[in-house]
């Protein structure tokens, strides 16, 4: 047989599919029933108002610091009246917004610098080679190497002790996601595959490491920041690395397998995309869109539970990159464990178990390179799009807040059972096993009325019993490996495509973007009020339709009484993605040529410019007009605009949907701040200590490029960042404003 190459046929993802067939109640049904996401080798010359980066090089850093708010006091006597202090002068957005493009750059406002730090490839120890770019870099030595599709990340200040320091303004650690492969690039000539079987191991091996998490060092020299290729803290964790399952579902029946017969590890993680943080100084890598590495074509030895949950998770067909198909195997099964059909007598004689390995947030701890990362099983198992952490007040329990990234899915949170305590910081991965393995989960239900209630997830509660319909739960564990059956039986509210959680630390309210949808997922007989449009905006370079909500929105809430543990919330739509040309109805937010978007994504607020708001997008519904973009926002709070009824279309039909929307922003309160290359997406983002270093990055330049042009450059659709003929590569860059000052303001 012809050996052949497998790159631009690349599988649907779950996410673009769902894997929902409940019948929860819409708003609509809700109303009857409840009311009656270098160092720069050549700065391009832009237009008057914007740098483009163009090339390579050196640079970089970000930041996250936590709001760590002390206990309430005690009450006290009433002082006697003073004078009104005055007014804090309000928060301005100080930069002329970046026009679209579609140019291979990326170009971000006058007064600013953008550098490349951090590309794929690029080593993290002296003893690995510089990265040659062609596909030819020795397989075993990708786990010292950048890994592929940079996305989620956090900067972890440190000081002169190597300790955590929040506000670090020239030292860091910065920890980031590697979600996936652009495999035509990764690779000679793309992926070898014969008779539909993987044949080149060592390709398979890269793929293994690239996939996962990196920890680099950055520091700040002058106005310039590096990654230190020789730092103690370099690490890669990969979908090799051992883990430790940990929490509820730890060491049960569900999480046995060949490799931990008593379920209490696994190796790897993998499709990392989003992320999360700890008080205590820990990040948190979020495995998203796991389930399509699995290999299952057939249900022989599955019980008609598994294949319950096989279904619902959309476990099935060969697996995305075929790696269960790489013969002879290894004696650790290095490739079949990604097979999950029963082969065995019981599950701990194969890996039908693999698959629930997968799908939980996972913590590592940057500042101990020999630790062991550690799977929180208690925060539920689904396509995990970060775990972004809530207000951290002493005395009080712990909360994040998480969505499910696919079509028809939910947003969750997780409330730990101790209150925390600010001794624990610096704690490791112990404060993890304090506060992260034990605690309640909940699911989100938006009512009608604006209104909202948080549905636990529990056995015996909310209709998670063993005799409900589509799933009989056994046991506590079966709730968490199960989570998406278990919300399904709450009757949380299906959403259009939950991504990146954002908690504003001026208000403790939560951002939570919903990136898109199609007319199959959402028909016009099934909006909502809190995902309300359906609409058709087809490209102007085609006539196809593009209907249901392919731009997006954006929900925020509020927990009641300020309260991260309330059980119930008031909420609003904050954003509406649209053309700036689009009609009233669907161009809802009234934005302008200088900030109109589509596909929200990335999400995140700065710490040291309280309300700033950073929205990113990955999109393919608006890239006929411009790539993928960071905005910049100055958000208000739910409930500052009001109620509407929108009026949607489809061809046979006009339906008219109530919802809550936010106050228009304008210029004043939204701005496009940057664009990026060809077929990009803006996702990940982080701050240094002070403010005053942005870290972005840009992922999968170019990806559009077929197998077939690998060999002609001139085809490749992309050569982002380094420019001339070279293979594009996914980057982190960091931005700086010339003037030393603070990141958009």
């Amino acid at each position: 047989m012809t050996a052949n190459t497998r790159s631009d046929d690349r599988p649907v993802e779950i996410e673009d599919i769902g894997t929902n067939p409940t019948s929860n109640p819409s708003f609509t049904e809700l109303i009857a029933a409840r009311l009656s996401r270098r160092r720069l080798f050549g700065l391009g010359v832009g237009t008057a108002g914007t740098a483009m980066l163009q090339a390579c090089g050196g640079g970089g850093g970000g930041g996250t610091a936590f709001p760590l708010l002390p206990a309430a006091p005690a009450p006290a006597p009433a002082p006697s009246p003073a004078p009104a202090p005055a007014p804090a002068a309000a928060m301005k957005l100080g930069f002329n917004p970046v026009a679209k493009s579609l140019a291979d750059v990326v170009t971000v406002p006058a007064g600013y610098t953008a550098s490349v730090l951090f590309r794929l490839g690029d080593p993290i120890t002296p003893a690995v080679a510089a990265y040659r770019n062609d596909g030819s870099d020795a397989a075993d030595t990708f786990d010292r190497r950048a890994g592929d599709h940079h996305d989620g990340m956090t900067f972890f200040g440190i000081n002169a002790s190597n300790k955590w320091a929040p506000t670090s303004a020239a030292r860091g650690l910065l920890v980031m996601n590697h979600e996936a492969i652009t495999p035509v690039f990764l690779h000679p000539t793309g992926q070898t595959v014969v008779g539909g079987a993987r044949t080149v191991a060592d390709e398979v091996l890269r793929e293994f490491y690239v996939h996962g998490v990196s920890v680099i060092e950055v520091n700040k020299s002058g106005s310039s920041w590096s990654y230190k290729q020789d730092s103690s803290f370099n690490r890669r964790v990969h979908t090799l690395t051992e883990m430790t399952l940990s929490g509820p579902a730890a060491k049960t029946d569900y999480l046995k397998t060949k490799y931990s017969t008593d379920g209490s590890k696994t190796r790897g993680t993998v499709n990392n995309c989003a992320n999360g943080t700890t008080p205590w100084g820990t990040y948190l890598t979020c495995e998203e869109n796991w389930a399509g590495y699995f290999r299952r074509t057939t249900g022989t030895g599955a019980t008609p539970k598994q294949l319950a949950s096989f279904s619902r998770y959309g476990v099935s067909g060969t697996g995305r990159e075929l790696w269960a198909t790489v013969t002879p195997d290894t004696a650790d099964n290095l490739y079949g464990r990604w097979n999950c059909e029963a082969t065995g007598a019981t599950a701990t004689d194969d890996y039908r178990n693999g698959p629930n390995t997968y799908g939980w947030v996972v913590e590592i701890d940057p500042f101990n390179p020999s630790s062991t990362p550690k799977k929180r099983t208690a925060l539920g198992r689904f396509g995990h799009e970060g775990a972004c952490l809530g207000p951290v007040v002493v005395g009080k329990p712990l909360v994040w807040y998480m969505g499910d990234d696919s079509r028809n899915e939910y947003i969750y949170k997780f409330v730990s059972t101790k209150n925390w305590d600010a001794a624990d910081i610096g704690g490791g991965m112990a404060a993890g096993d304090k506060y992260m393995d034990d605690g309640k989960l909940y699911v989100a239900r938006f009512d009608a009325d604006g209104t909202g209630a948080w549905l636990e997830l529990k056995l015996g509660v909310n209709n998670i019993t063993a005799s409900y319909a589509n799933y009989a739960f056994a046991d506590a564990a079966d709730v968490l490996v199960n989570a998406r059956h278990a919300a399904d039986a709450a009757g949380a509210t299906k959403m259009d495509r939950p991504e990146w959680t954002a908690v504003n630390p001026k208000t403790g309210e939560v951002y939570v973007t919903l990136t898109n949808t199609n007319a199959s997922s959402r028909p016009i007989g099934s909006t909502d009020a809190a995902n309300p449009r359906y609409y058709n905006a087809p490209k102007t370079t085609s006539s196809s339709p593009q209907l249901g909500n392919p731009n997006g929105h954006i929900v925020r809430f509020a927990d009641n009484n300020g309260d991260a543990t309330s059980l119930s919330f008031k909420w609003d739509v904050y954003l509406f993605g649209a053309r700036s040309s689009a009609s009233a109805d669907v161009n809802i937010s009234q934005l302008s040529a200088d900030n109109d978007f589509s596909s929200p994504d990335g999400m995140w607020f700065s710490e040291a410019a309280p309300g700033l708001l950073w929205l990113e997008t990955d999109d393919g519904a608006y890239t006929d007009v411009t790539n993928c973009m960071l905005l910049a926002a100055l958000p208000g709070k739910v409930g500052d605009g009001g109620a509407r009824t929108i009026v949607n279309f489809s061809d046979t039909t006009t339906r008219s949907q109530k919802t809550f929307v936010g106050k228009a922003p304008g210029t004043d309160g939204l701005r496009r701040f940057l664009v990026g290359p060809v077929e990009c997406e803006i996702t990940g983002i982080a701050e240094s200590g002070d403010g005053r270093a942005l870290f972005v990055n840009i992922q999968h330049p170019g990806e559009d490029t077929k197998v077939a042009d690998i060999l002609d450059p001139s085809k490749f659709t992309s050569h982002w960042p380094q420019g001339g003929t070279a293979r594009p590569r996914s980057a982190t860059i960091v931005i700086t404003k010339n003037d030393g000052g603070l990141i958009g303001l």
